[in-house]
């Protein structure tokens, strides 16, 4: 072979090596993050985590776009087939379905985008996470309920949505730990209220004309048992009333100190939106290894109060 044969040959493959370099490139990530929260409604834990997250993401100089689900599968679904589109370079995933969003999160690992998940269940696929034990918030709740409830107490029980993990958990843990132990202790009924306190006010209301010894209100998350409150406050049939949440929003401290609420379990917003983004960093980092974090609960009364009022 001539030189100027070997010339052309070492331009030609050069070209081509140049080409696919350039097709690779495309493929590589754009490196931005994304936070998919399924309901941006503002306030309580949810405004919580997401401030969280964005204050640590800020501090490190990691822009995260937040795209909220406003409680819709669908629009959910659609919103994570874009980040994927957009070669994300990360998601952190409050899913809206945990059954529902296994396809898109699969896609997700097929496309090497990682996942974060955070707050709510994600049944199958690959992720890393930043949660709580739910089982341990309704574990908290029950133990202090068994102690301070009066013999043959008779209860009502308020629970999110009972297709998801942490209601599931929350009410499992609580039985456990109050129920199961101290079979003296009615439940009169239970609920799903939808996590708001607009519809918990409305069980109350109905609950109130049925029972007329009530001794317990014990609910999955702060806003139900603060819409609870608000019904026994406007019967005049608080007082004597225990009344427990979860979450520690800033209304519920609030109501603890003013003796409205007799407990809430702190489920740590800020430490979950800061572990959220110790993953993300992670994940632009390469770091593959990264292991989920698991940020404890803490139950909140009149005791120890003044450790967490702002």
């Amino acid at each position: 072979m001539g030189k100027m044969q070997k010339l052309a040959l070492f331009l030609l493959m050069l070209m081509v090596s140049i080409s696919l370099l350039g097709c690779g490139g495309s493929e590589v990530s754009s490196g931005k993050v994304y936070f998919l929260l399924h309901n941006d409604a503002g306030g309580g834990f949810n405004e919580d985590l997401k401030q969280a997250l964005l204050k640590k993401a800020q501090e490190g100089g990691v822009a995260i776009e937040v795209l909220d689900g406003k409680g819709d599968t669908n629009l959910q679904l659609d919103q994570m087939n874009e980040v994927i589109a957009s070669k994300a370079g990360a998601v952190v995933l409050a899913a809206m379905d945990g059954d529902a969003i296994i396809p898109a999160v699969k896609k997700a690992n097929e496309a090497g985008i990682p996942i974060i998940r955070v707050s709510r269940d994600i049944n199958d696929g690959q992720f890393v996470s930043c949660l709580s034990d739910d089982r341990e918030a309704g574990k908290m709740q029950g133990e202090f309920m068994a102690k301070n409830l009066p013999p043959n107490a008779q209860i009502l029980y308020m629970s999110g949505e009972m297709t998801q993990g942490a209601a599931i958990k929350r009410w499992e843990g609580f039985k456990e730990a109050c129920l199961d132990k101290r079979p003296d202790v009615k439940l009169l009924a239970s609920a799903d209220c939808g996590w708001n306190k607009t519809d918990a006010l409305k069980q109350m209301t109905l609950w109130l004309k049925i029972y007329p010894q009530i001794d317990g209100v014990v609910g999955a998350n702060d806003e139900m048992v603060l819409g609870a409150i608000q019904s026994l406050k406007d019967n005049n049939r608080l007082n004597g009333v225990w009344t427990s949440g979860v979450d520690a929003t800033d209304n519920a401290l609030k109501a603890v100190q003013a003796g409205l609420m007799s407990q809430t379990v702190k489920q740590d917003a800020v430490g979950q939106g800061e572990g959220a983004f110790q993953l993300v960093q992670a994940a632009l980092t390469g770091n593959k290894s990264a292991a989920d974090v698991v940020v404890p609960f803490v139950s909140i009364t009149r005791d120890n109060i003044g450790q967490f009022l702002k």
